[in-house]
């Protein structure tokens, strides 16, 4: 016979083997580190850093990490007071990325998060607590030792703006993070020269981060990259 205390445990730690991930915490926006940069040593990590945009902040927050490497997310900053409050900080810039195919061609996403998104300051219209943006460059293969661009996309308002030939600084995209008051933010192709972010590939991040990001709530916004939501931004985002 098996003693009964030894079935208690066996059936406790058949319970939490059967569990669904629990959520990790959510923390300050200001507490994350940003990742240092990390992608894949192959080729297609070769290419994510090819064509790895830079980034103007023409108005509002800076970039700040969204995830913490034990899977913690981001809280966010109150869309009140300045459009600046609380997120001027650029050492804590983090730009995200994923590639996949779609159609026959390789689309790369580079992604940002904010901690918030004021059109302006002292205006509560159009705000809300976080905003994610992206861009979508897509190229004819990351495999190739020297892979063509063959255009990009920038998100805003749930769609994106697209251009065979997006303003570039060598191979590199230069990308703008702006409004049009009344409107919230959105990105766009821009001539003005950004700054560069440490990259932090999906398939580099620990898998505590990666699963923080599937089931976090960032209310109005959603991270553009996630396993449910990836694939149908590239279809928004195709040439």
């Amino acid at each position: 016979m098996v003693p009964k205390n030894l079935l208690v445990i066996l059936a406790a730690a058949i319970a939490v083997q059967g569990s669904p991930m629990e959520k990790r915490a959510v923390v300050n926006h200001d507490s994350i580190t940003p990742f240092p940069e990390t992608v894949p040593n192959t080729a297609t990590g070769n290419t994510y850093k090819k064509f790895e945009p830079y980034l103007h902040i023409a108005h509002g927050c800076q970039s700040y990490p969204a995830v913490a490497a034990n899977g913690d997310v981001s809280g966010g900053l109150q869309d009140t007071g300045s459009a600046t409050g609380g997120c001027r900080d650029q050492s804590k810039g983090q730009t995200y990325v994923r590639g996949g195919w779609h159609n026959g061609r390789y689309g790369i996403m580079y992604a940002w998060y904010m901690p918030k998104d004021m059109p302006n300051s002292g205006v509560s219209a159009g705000a809300h607590r976080h905003d994610w943006e992206n861009v979508v460059i897509w190229v004819n293969n990351p495999a190739n030792d020297n892979p063509t661009l063959l255009g990009g996309a920038a998100s805003g308002h749930g769609g994106y703006k697209k251009t065979d030939n997006p303003q570039r600084d060598g191979d590199r995209p230069k990308v703008e993070y702006f409004t049009n008051f009344p409107t919230n933010h959105e990105l766009q192709f821009t001539n003005t020269l950004g700054r560069d972010l440490p990259l932090i590939a999906w398939e580099s991040l620990p898998e505590a981060a990666r699963q923080g990001l599937e089931s976090a709530e960032f209310g109005k916004a959603t991270v553009p990259f996630k396993d449910a939501t990836f694939q149908g931004n590239l279809e928004k985002a195709a040439l």
